[in-house]
């Protein structure tokens, strides 16, 4: 056999070993963040629910979901371990870390437009936009006409 025969052989298998390799890099990055949980860190888990851990267990952990209400839920389905500031934002909306150099958004486009309006006439509040379609009367009578005119039989073709 020929190198340039194995050639595509061994591109397939390195390709394959550099997939595998960063794939378990992440597994080994996630199972790392679950074993350095505490009690009391806030989490997320997969399906998306915040909580608090309160006991760990070998392959288990006991989260407190809201006041008084605990769960237990596997090791695994732990998503992330979030730091304090950011656990407090989030459930509790403590936005005292953010800061806002700008004008905030507004919450519906009404408050947008408002003050434009108010500022123009009645009259050119509200501005028609012409889409170019004419009522029924307005119809031009030159295709009238010219559709009667081929209709008794005659035809353009010479």
């Amino acid at each position: 056999m020929s190198l340039v025969t194995l050639l595509p052989f061994i591109v397939l298998i390195g390709a394959m070993f550099l997939m595998t390799r960063s794939a378990k890099k992440k597994q080994q990055a996630a199972a790392q963040m679950r074993n350095d949980m505490q009690p009391g860190t806030g989490v997320r888990t997969i399906g998306g629910m915040y909580a608090t851990v309160k006991e760990i267990q070998e392959d288990t952990v006991l989260l407190e979901i809201a006041p008084g209400v605990h769960a237990v839920y596997a090791k695994n389905s732990i998503g992330a371990v979030l730091d304090d500031a950011e656990y407090n934002r989030i459930v509790h909306g403590d936005d005292e870390d953010l800061k806002v150099d700008g004008a905030l958004v507004p919450d519906d486009a009404s408050s947008l437009t408002a003050g434009e309006a108010a500022d123009k006439d009645d009259d050119t509040a509200v501005a028609k936009i012409d889409l170019g379609k004419k009522a029924e009367g307005d119809a031009e009578p030159k295709d009238a006409e010219a559709k009667d005119a081929k209709a008794d039989g005659e035809s353009d073709a010479k």
